[in-house]
This record gives structure tokens, C-alpha cells and sequence, in this order.
């Protein structure tokens, strides 16, 4: 029988522990909702998932599905918990243990200012023999939804974001039963979904998130993996109750596994959790609102007011020069801009896309007579701070003495994993981080550069030697990343980093906990860039966001106040053709940039919700959407057509119109909390804001 050990509530959402015999379930509920839970018709969902190598797979055709609930799971035993309370967390510790001296803890952290937990789950050995686990959850929750009982048919949908290049967080929402997530008539057999993804682009194919509503109780939970190396989540279900957990991809879908010698301890990465109120739009949110926490005490001081960008690499396509750079500054000084980045190619003769000359990173000289320095201080001189591109994680063909310095780099087999033109330094080796503390911290602070745009363009695929297995080794590669990465930080201050990997394949917590600003997306000048832009909501704060608003000599008005509005979904970004707009063109830049220094604090901080059509073609697409983002005083709206657009689009949003931005000939009512935009053709864009109603 069921008995509940401990109920915490904080910050919006409360744990319920329950205990069923050794098997300790935790179920996550909106605050206030824990008098609803009715569902004890289902097993229990253990609090850790693992299986150990040496023990039996598990049964009900669960072999090559799932690692699931192994002879390991009912070996362990409860001994005990505490809850340790201040004003802003509580932190709750539940340990387990097995007879051959293993134990877990598992670390719930629930936070005063934001209604995520985040969840810590670790094993020691304190045995006397090594044991090898082949599967450990970060997280897992079960008996969704304790508000249902029975079988509950067609009340489960299941919420997830597709991801590829240009065309990131795509939402794709499916109901239990067509993933096939009911039970047989006699709940026998195992049935999951396992997905994830393998390799060095956590953000590839799907983002690690996954959400789980009852549409009969207008309740969602989501959770997300966090580590920037390859991961996998499962949707079980063979009983009434279903389950979700996730954490490192296990040794049959990552090749992961880890040898614990007597004594050893190993701590899956943290995953972050949700139950709230609402659907997948707010539970997404309220997971990327957890990484504020972390990012806003590493703002240097630039970034308190969130200003625009003008990266050139639109402008010279990977070959810049010191006379693009001054040509494009000469333009822009007194623009309002506040960064100004050197993107790829600046260490190279020729374009980016034509050689792979990474690894060495010295400043060609024939770009840039007159060093580096002297257009940093021109950059300053025009009232901006200076970024610039690196891609330190990787070795290029055109460097042989790095590409082919083998003792440094990454092997899989014995052999330098080679993708492309690229290589991958073993960022594990001491010798390897200080070569870079050289060629990139010491040349940062000798060039008085303000700003780092960090690039990977490749993943490493299953994984790499160098430890127990080739998950493993993936692993620990990416946590010696970010250790450099953190290494930057402390070294320099105030640098603002930027995280780009080809676009948005690393827009995982682990890592744009250590950025200012990461890239959105690849998607440069294409009409699907306010769609991706949306998506974003979902998956980071917008004030992380970094849009591309490429600008051109010949331009029309209408597409530049289109890429405008797009930035202002996150971080307006220009590129383009600065030196050659008409006047006419710096007329709307002008207006559109004085526009987002009004909206940048609802940007920044704001809930938002979309409205529109459900786009299928990305490259073709069709109808229109509006995000609206309601800020504590203000809500900003943004609204896009696209191919066969509506004439007019109406919006609830209530308030006076304090400030708006759009073309000449779009007119704008609004009644009675109707906001309504009349004459709207293909392609065409307006953004408002409007002060809230009391």
C-alpha cells in the first residue's frame, strides 16, 4: 500500500514522495493540486532508473526498447530522506541502497523564484568489488496523471521539439495512444519511447525536452536533459500509469557505460523539471526561465540592456578584411549598435567555406595589415565593443601540424575521428587546454576583444576513446569543453560570449548556462526565420536569442521591416550591406532599432503565446503568427504573414498602444481588447507595444 512519506511545496510546485514498499515514487503537481492526486492503480515508479551490467535484462519484451526497470531498479532499498528548507530553495535528499554496497542519492532542489525543480541523482560504491552501470537516470516521474484513474483514454497528449539545421524547435504534439503508450489488455508488455540524440550536437533531431499534458485536468509536466553530449528520454508505459525519464544515453542507444571501482562515485548530469497549469508553452518556459539563475550574475555589464548586434559574416561570407571592417563602421558609427563581430575567416586568405585553417589561429596578415588591434580600436573609437569568431574545439585539414599532432587528438578505435576537413583537439589532455588558454584567452586580452562568438560546426558522433566506453568518453569530452569554458569566464570577466554550433545545435542548459547569448539558428535571409525565432520561446530566453536581421542595398522596405520584427523576438542581430542602404532604409533601421530599445525589457523578462496558423512547409510557409509577450507593465506583440496571407489579424490583447512599429499602409484598431491589423499582404510584419490594462 501507498504511503506518503513527505509533501514540499515551493515556488508553484510541490513533490509528493510516496512509498510503496522499497520503492519510492515522486510525483511533481502544481501547488494546491496535491489534494487531487487520485491514481493507485499502477506501479509505483521507482525514484532511479539504472541497470548494472551483471544483472538480468528486464523482462516483457523489453530487449533493445528499454533499459527500464532491471533487476537492478528492485535490488535497491529505501533508507532514508531530509529536507533542508532556506528562504530562497529546499533541498531534499532521498538515499537508497543495494545489498552489494552501492548507494544513490537523489537530490531534489526546489527554488523560491520559479516553479522548476532540478533534479541531481549519484552512486557511489562503497563495496568492495567494481560494478559497471550501463543505464542511470538523471530524472524520472511516473503514474501520469495522479489526477486520472483507469485507463483514461485520449487525455494524454505528449509534447515534443524536432530539431534540424536552419529549422530548429519545431513542436510536434501526439496523443499517447498513436505513440502506441497504452496498455495491453493484460499489461504485459513494455511499451516506450526512447529518443534522444547521439553525438556532440545535443540539439539535433530532437531538443532534450519532453512534455506530458492531461487535457482532463489542464495540467502539463516537462522535463529536460541539460548535458551538452548525447542524451535520450523514455516514455513507458505498462500499467495505467506513465512514465518519463531521461538522462546520459544508455549503452544501446549511446554506447554508455561507467566502472565504478570501490570507492568511486559517479554523478549523472542534472535534469530540470515541471508541473504546471497550463500547456506546453508555459511548462517550456518556466524550464528555459531555470538558466536565469545562472546567467545573470556572469552579465557583464553591456548586457543589462540587451544591445543590437552587427555581426559582418552576412557581408563577406567568411573573409573579412580590416577594409570591410572600417567601410562597415564608418556606417554605423552613431547607429545605436552595441557590438560589432568579426565572424569567420579572419585567420585565413581565403573564404571560410574554401579551407579549414583552424587550430593555429594566428591573424592573416594580408587581411589585415595592420593587425588586429588597430581595427579593435577603431571599432571603439565608433562607440561599439569588438567581438570575434572562434571554432577552438576543432583542428582543420589546412593545419597539418594541428590536424596531424595525433597525440592531441580525439580517436574512436585508436583512430583521429575525422569529419569533413575538421578534427577534434582531446580537450581532456591539460596540454591541450593550455595551448588554447594561449592561442585564445591570451589572444582575447592582448587585442583588447570584448567579445567571443564560439562556433562548432560538427559532432563526434557515438563517442571517443579514452575511457570505459565510447558514451563515456563523450562525456567527459564535453565537460573539459565547458570547463574551458568556465576557464574564459574567470579569466576574463567581461567578455561577452556568444554560443553558436552551426546555428542552434548546442542550445542545451549546460551550455547556455555559460553563455550571454547563443546563435538561434543558420537560417540567415530566409522568410522562415520568424517561425524558428517562436520556436525559441520554447527552448531559451529571449534574451539569449540572437536573430538574423540581414539588411541589403535594394532591399524593400517591406522585408526589412519583415527581418526587423523577427529580431524582435530575441536579440536583434544585422549583418548585410551597411555602407550601401538608401536613406529610406536607415530611416526604418533607425526607427526599428529605437523600437527595441523601447520592448528589450519585455524582451528580457515576459511570458509569451502564440497565435496563428500551424505552419507545415518551413520554406514555403503559409498563413501568419503572432507572439505576444506580457511583461509585468508592458506587452510586446509581434506579428508575421506569410504565403496566402490573411488581410487583417486579430489579436486579445488589451491596453493602450504606448509605441508601434510598421510599414506605411498597415492600419491598427483597437477595441474592446481586440488588437487588429488591417492590409497585410505576403511577408509583411508589425510590432506594437501596448501598456497593460490594471
Amino acid at each position: 500500500m501507498r504511503k506518503i512519506i513527505n509533501s514540499i511545496s515551493m515556488g508553484g510546485l510541490t513533490a509528493v514522495y510516496h512509498r510503496e514498499g522499497d520503492v519510492v515514487e515522486l510525483l511533481l503537481v502544481p501547488a494546491g493540486g496535491e489534494g487531487g492526486i487520485a491514481r493507485t492503480d499502477c506501479a509505483a515508479e521507482p525514484l532511479i532508473q539504472a541497470k548494472l551490467t551483471e544483472d538480468d535484462a528486464p523482462a516483457s519484451f523489453s530487449g533493445g526498447r528499454t533499459m527500464r526497470n532491471s533487476p537492478t531498479v528492485k535490488a535497491m532499498r529505501y533508507t532514508g530522506q531530509t529536507a533542508q528548507k532556506s528562504a530562497d530553495k529546499t533541498v531534499v535528499v532521498t538515499k537508497l541502497t543495494d545489498p552489494r554496497g552501492l548507494a544513490y542519492t537523489h537530490t531534489l532542489t526546489l527554488y523560491a523564484d520559479n516553479p522548476a525543480a532540478e533534479v541531481v541523482t549519484s552512486v557511489e560504491n562503497t563495496g568492495s568489488e567494481a560494478h559497471t552501470l550501463e543505464m542511470l537516470s538523471s530524472f524520472t516521474l511516473g503514474s501520469l496523471s495522479p489526477f486520472s484513474e483507469g485507463l483514461a483514454p485520449e487525455t494524454l497528449k505528449i509534447h515534443r521539439l524536432r530539431s534540424t539545421w536552419s529549422a530548429e524547435g519545431r513542436l510536434v504534439t501526439e496523443a499517447a495512444e498513436d505513440l502506441q503508450l497504452e496498455p495491453s489488455w493484460k499489461c504485459y508488455s513494455a511499451n516506450s519511447v526512447r529518443f534522444g540524440s547521439v553525438g556532440s550536437f545535443p540539439v539535433r533531431g530532437f531538443v532534450p525536452f519532453c512534455a506530458v499534458e492531461d487535457t482532463a485536468h489542464g495540467v502539463t509536466w516537462a522535463a529536460a536533459t541539460t548535458q551538452g553530449s548525447s542524451w535520450q528520454m523514455e516514455l513507458y508505459r505498462q500499467d495505467f500509469g506513465l512514465s518519463l525519464s531521461g538522462g546520459l544515453a544508455d549503452r544501446e542507444f549511446g554506447a554508455w557505460c561507467k566502472t565504478l571501482a570501490p570507492g568511486a562515485c559517479f554523478t549523472a548530469p542534472k535534469a530540470v523539471l515541471t508541473a504546471v497549469r497550463g500547456g506546453v508553452d508555459t511548462a517550456a518556459q518556466v524550464l528555459a526561465e531555470n538558466t536565469r539563475r545562472a546567467i545573470e550574475p556572469l552579465l557583464p555589464a553591456s548586457e543589462k540592456t540587451l544591445p543590437v548586434l552587427f555581426n559582418e559574416f552576412c557581408s563577406t561570407w567568411g573573409k573579412p578584411t580590416e577594409e570591410t571592417v572600417l567601410r562597415h563602421i564608418r556606417a554605423l558609427k552613431g547607429k545605436n549598435l552595441g557590438y560589432y563581430v568579426i565572424d569567420a575567416g579572419w585567420y585565413d586568405d581565403d573564404a571560410f567555406e574554401a579551407a579549414a585553417k583552424l587550430g593555429r589561429w594566428e591573424l592573416s596578415r594580408r587581411a589585415f595589415p595592420h593587425g588586429l588591434k588597430y581595427v579593435v580600436d577603431a571599432i571603439h573609437n565608433a562607440g561599439m565593443k569588438a567581438g570575434i569568431w572562434f571554432e577552438f574545439e576543432m583542428a582543420g585539414r589546412d593545419e597539418p601540424d594541428c590536424f596531424n599532432k595525433t597525440e592531441w587528438l580525439l580517436t574512436r578505435g585508436g583512430i583521429p575521428i575525422t569529419a569533413g576537413d575538421r578534427r577534434f583537439w582531446d580537450m581532456r589532455k591539460p596540454e591541450v587546454q593550455e595551448y588554447l588558454a594561449h592561442r585564445v584567452i591570451d589572444f582575447l586580452r592582448s587585442n583588447g576583444i570584448d567579445y567571443m562568438k564560439v562556433d562548432y560546426n560538427e559532432t563526434i558522433g557515438l563517442g571517443c576513446d579514452g575511457a570505459e566506453s565510447l558514451g563515456e568518453g563523450l562525456y567527459e569530452q564535453i565537460l573539459a569543453s565547458q570547463h574551458f569554458f568556465a576557464r574564459i569566464r574567470r579569466e576574463l570577466p567581461d567578455l561577452v560570449l556568444e554560443l553558436c554550433a552551426s546555428g542552434g545545435h548546442r542550445l542545451c542548459h549546460s551550455f547556455l548556462e555559460l553563455a550571454c547569448m547563443a546563435s538561434f539558428s543558420d537560417a540567415h535571409e530566409c522568410d522562415e526565420i520568424p517561425i524558428i525565432a517562436a520556436n525559441m520561446h520554447r527552448m531559451i530566453l529571449p534574451r539569449q536569442s540572437q536573430i538574423w536581421a540581414v539588411v541589403k542595398a535594394g532591399q524593400p522596405l517591406q522585408k526589412l521591416y519583415y527581418q526587423i520584427c523577427s529580431g524582435l523576438l530575441g536579440r536583434l542581430c544585422f549583418s548585410g550591406e551597411p555602407d550601401a542602404l538608401s536613406a529610406a532604409q536607415w530611416t526604418v533601421m533607425d526607427e526599428g532599432t529605437a523600437f527595441y530599445g523601447k520592448a528589450a525589457s519585455i524582451i528580457d523578462h515576459g511570458v509569451s503565446q502564440r497565435f496563428g496558423s500551424r505552419i507545415v512547409s518551413y520554406r514555403a510557409p503559409k498563413g501568419w503568427q503572432a507572439v505576444v509577450r506580457r511583461g509585468k507593465t508592458q506587452t510586446l506583440v509581434v506579428v508575421h504573414t506569410f504565403g496566402a496571407a490573411p488581410e487583417a489579424v486579430t489579436l486579445p490583447v488589451g491596453g493602450k498602444i504606448a509605441a508601434q512599429f510598421m510599414r506605411d499602409g498597415l492600419t491598427v484598431t483597437h477595441l474592446d481588447g481586440q488588437l487588429t491589423v488591417h492590409g497585410l499582404t505576403d511577408f509583411d510584419a508589425a510590432t506594437f507595444i501596448l501598456e497593460n490594462e490594471d
